[in-house]
C-alpha cells in the first residue's frame, strides 16, 4: 500500500490520504464488486435478534455520507418495540391495501407480479429492527427561526445507500419499503414538523427458508457509457 507523503503540507483539519497501487486496487474492486452482487432486498426476515451496538454503528455509517453543504439533513428513527412495529404496520397495510386494490396503475401491478408482493407486510413485524430514515427540508433554529438545508433529497439518498452498503457487509438482509403515502409514519413517532419520511428499512437476518426472485441485472454496456 502507498501512503501519501504530503501530510506535513496539509492544512489544518486535514488529514492524509493512503490508496492501493494498481494491481491491487483492480484485485480489491473484483472482489468488492463479487460481494455487492449478491446483494438482494428481502421480504422473509427471521425474528432472530441482532445487537443494538451493530445499529448503532449502522447508523454512524450511514452518517457519513456526503450532504449539501455538510448539513446533514437526516434523521434515523429506530424502532424495535413490538408495540411500535405493530401500529407501523397496521398503518402501512392500510395504505397499501389501497395501493394495491385502486391506487395503483395496471402497468404498476404487473410490474410488481415478479416479487409476489401484496398489501399484506409481516416482515414489518419479524425483522427485528425497523429504520425508518427522515429528510430534514431545514433545520430549527434555537430560536425557533428556519435554517435552509440544501440538496436534501440527494444527501439523504446517498446517506440510505451507504446503509444499504453497510447493512450488507455484515451479512444482514434488508428491503427498501415505501408505503405511499408515508405521512402517518412521521405522526407514530410524533416527529417535527421539518421531517418528512423517506424512507422505511427492516433490517435483521433472512428467514430460514427466504428466497428471493431470479432476477438478472442489467449489463454494463446498457448502463454505462465512456467517453474516453
Amino acid at each position: 500500500m502507498y501512503i501519501c507523503t504530503m501530510a506535513e503540507e496539509f492544512l489544518p483539519y486535514h488529514h492524509p490520504v493512503s490508496f492501493l497501487d494498481d494491481q491491487e486496487l483492480l484485485h480489491a474492486s473484483d472482489d468488492l464488486n463479487e460481494l455487492f452482487q449478491g446483494r438482494r432486498s428481502v421480504r422473509e426476515f427471521s425474528d432472530r435478534p441482532i445487537p443494538k451496538g451493530v445499529i448503532d454503528n449502522l447508523i454512524k455509517i450511514a452518517a457519513s455520507a456526503p450532504s449539501g453543504a455538510h448539513k446533514q439533513p437526516w434523521t434515523f428513527c429506530v424502532v424495535s418495540s413490538a408495540e411500535f412495529k405493530s401500529k407501523i404496520r397496521e398503518a402501512a397495510e392500510k395504505e397499501e391495501f389501497t395501493n394495491y386494490n385502486g391506487r395503483m396503475s395496471p402497468e404498476w401491478l404487473k410490474d410488481l407480479e415478479k416479487f409476489g408482493t401484496d398489501w399484506q407486510k409481516d416482515f414489518l413485524t419479524t425483522a427485528p429492527y425497523l429504520i425508518i430514515v427522515f429528510k430534514k427540508s431545514y433545520d430549527v433554529e434555537s430560536d425557533g427561526g428556519k435554517a435552509k438545508n440544501y440538496y436534501v433529497n440527494e444527501s439523504v439518498g446517498i446517506a440510505c445507500g451507504f446503509l444499504l452498503s453497510a447493512i450488507h457487509q455484515l451479512g444482514l438482509v434488508s428491503l427498501t419499503h415505501t408505503p405511499s403515502p408515508m405521512n402517518f409514519l412521521a405522526e407514530l413517532l410524533d416527529r417535527p414538523v421539518n421531517e418528512k419520511p423517506f424512507l422505511l428499512i427492516p433490517i435483521g437476518y433472512p428467514s430460514e427458508h427466504a428466497t428471493v426472485p431470479n432476477l438478472a441485472r442489467k449489463p454494463l454496456g446498457e448502463i454505462m457509457s465512456n467517453y474516453s
